[in-house]
């Protein structure tokens, strides 16, 4: 192989950051069975809608692929992340934004006038907290992770706090559109 392909030759997370990424953004997810629900989805039984269910996992699934690019886009020609940093970097966005859009599309209502179970607020707190103290710690070293500048910070902010703000806007829009279609 040339030095030229072994040098473009990028993985944007190593198999343990998989796996690590992974097994934090399931914690929270297993204490969605221990949720609350909003009375008015449990007043009267309901059918399972699979084409509902479809179209909301392609609606929500382009928004989450959207963002997954911008953060891309914004560590690599942004903020010119090194692939150390990248690799951190889009660690700590997907797990952050994974484990904060569970909070946001288990409800119909707004996600800040529908409380979450006790378990799922706690287990996402907790992951978040997790993931942003992992690399400063000794065991980033295990995962590959470093210390990412500064800068970096309030940006990546922003990305997670754009992508709430838009799952919250297309939720809105997704169910007044169902809404619209069975008037």
């Amino acid at each position: 192989m040339s030095a030229r392909i072994i040098r473009s030759f990028f993985l944007p997370l190593l198999p343990t950051q998989i796996l690590l990424t992974n097994l934090l953004t399931d914690l929270p997810e297993m204490t969605i069975a221990a949720d609350n629900v909003d009375v008015e989805l449990v007043e009267q039984p309901r059918r399972w809608d699979i084409h509902f269910i479809r179209r909301f996992m392609v609606v929500f699934g382009l928004v989450s692929s959207l963002f997954d690019y911008l953060t891309f886009g914004v560590l690599l020609y942004v903020l010119r992340a090194t692939p150390a940093q990248f690799r951190t970097g889009w660690f700590i966005e997907s797990v952050v934004s994974a484990s904060l859009i569970v909070l946001v599309v288990r409800s119909r209502k707004p996600f800040y006038k529908s409380r979450p179970g006790r378990y799922l607020l706690i287990a996402t707190l907790l992951i978040v907290a997790i993931t942003l103290v992992l690399p400063t710690t000794p065991m980033a070293r295990i995962f590959e992770f470093t210390l990412l500048p500064l800068k970096f910070v309030p940006v990546l902010a922003v990305v997670v706090a754009l992508y709430v703000l838009c799952a919250e806007l297309t939720k809105v829009w997704f169910y007044k559109r169902k809404q619209n279609a069975h008037s």
